[in-house]
């Protein structure tokens, strides 16, 4: 069996299926001298796949996630993993980034995208990028220069050619999701009038949800961040100005004045934000549950449905807002993650899983971007929580390419 399945790997590697595509990581070194640097002082790192053929002078732009650090102990954590440190994270991944998904460089799996500049940003500095304190803690040595590491990324991509684009991407998950929200109109900013520039944030829809249990909780996860990090007066002013402004990391009190053109793939039973963002001290019924949805009982299951509506009456209010063109995909797979895993995006529709207007995400995606159609929808039918996991990566792959041919 092992033998069959290596073989049929091989295979479709060699139609092209599969294709090995390491990225190596670059340490950005001048951007020290900009003050450019992670929460442990060393400088930030990116990946660049550089575009070819008729995607040369298009760029997408991906802006990692991992979470937020909340005070002075969890940064100083952060700088041990490759969330704090570009030099753990260089050794982490091998001096390599693995590529896929929606930054694949296959067209028989991603053919809107395959051939574009496909930048990936790493996350070292625990505020979704926001963060610009000169002083650096001089107890702890911890650095908060998220805000200097996005521009100095941004300059050295326009120094390799951006700034000539005729499309451009930017894009991030979870922390990276709220990270593109918050930095959207900016990455615009990059541009001549003629560049069609997007945003699309995945899985950054954070609530707060003010009506709903763990409000205060996650109220507070925000504050902390904010005040951690030095925020108050780097958040939005359209948002600062109406709410209070330890409010302002949450993507319902910001996606409304967003003038440039946002795409939002969400997930309304969030897996993240259902097991870290509900109940303040998590139990271990809580966690076995949010671990595995085999194991909630009735009243766990109750808690989530009750999250979904939240979720939705949340986004829905948000988007009928906004003053931008907003596409979205939201669907009902207990998953927090979908762009940069071929199951969850560019081979979703062969499986079955997050497939809505019988469009894939990539699809959807794809005709949202080149303005083919819009895109807004939304699974209203299903009230439960789907398990969408798929692990068996052979017969993905033997699918995914049976549902290309035809």
């Amino acid at each position: 069996m092992a033998r069959l399945l290596l073989a049929l790997i091989f295979s479709l590697i060699a139609i092209g299926i599969v294709r090995a595509h390491r990225v190596p990581i670059t340490i950005l070194e001048t951007a020290v001298a900009k003050g450019a640097v992670c929460l442990d002082g060393s400088p930030p790192a990116y990946a660049h796949s550089p575009g070819y053929g008729d995607g040369i002078d298009n760029w997408s732009v991906y802006i990692q996630g991992g979470a937020w650090c909340q005070n002075v102990d969890e940064c100083l954590a952060r700088t041990r993993t490759i969330y704090g440190s570009s030099t753990v994270t260089f050794k982490g991944f091998a001096g390599k980034k693995n590529f896929d998904g929606l930054y694949e460089d296959n067209s028989a799996v991603n053919p809107d995208f395959y051939n574009w500049n496909t930048v990936h940003i790493f996350y070292c500095d625990g505020s979704s990028f926001m963060s610009d304190v000169d002083k650096v803690d001089p107890a702890v040595n911890l650095t908060y220069r998220g805000a200097r590491i996005y521009n100095a990324v941004m300059d050295e991509l326009l120094r390799l050619g951006m700034g000539n684009a005729k499309n451009a991407l930017l894009s991030g998950g979870s922390a990276g999701g709220l990270a593109t929200i918050l930095h959207c109109d900016k990455f615009k900013t990059l541009f001549a009038d003629t560049t069609r520039v997007k945003c699309l944030s995945d899985s950054g829809f954070f609530i707060h949800g003010e009506h709903f249990v763990g409000a205060d909780w996650r109220e507070n996860i925000f504050s902390n961040v904010i005040s951690t990090h030095g925020l108050t007066n780097l958040l939005p002013a359209s948002c600062t100005s109406k709410v209070n402004p330890n409010l302002c990391l949450f993507p319902e009190y910001l996606v409304q004045d967003v003038k440039t053109p946002l795409f939002l793939i969400e997930s309304s039973f969030d897996q993240y934000q259902i097991a870290n963002h509900v109940f303040r001290d998590v139990t271990p019924r809580w966690h076995d549950c949010t671990s595995d949805l085999t194991l909630c009982n009735s009243n766990e299951i109750t808690t989530m449905k009750d999250f979904r509506n939240t979720f939705l009456s949340t986004f829905t209010n948000t988007v009928a807002d906004s003053s931008s063109r907003i596409g979205y995909f939201v669907h009902t797979c207990y998953i927090h993650g979908h762009i940069f895993d071929k199951a969850f995006s560019t081979c979703s529709a062969s499986v079955g899983h997050n497939v809505l207007d019988n469009k894939s995400i990539a699809q959807a995606v794809g005709d949202w971007y080149f303005d083919r159609s819009e895109f807004e929808h939304m699974d209203i039918f299903n009230d439960l929580p789907r398990n969408c996991s798929f692990t068996d990566w052979p017969t993905l792959l033997e699918m995914c390419m049976a549902h290309e041919k035809s």
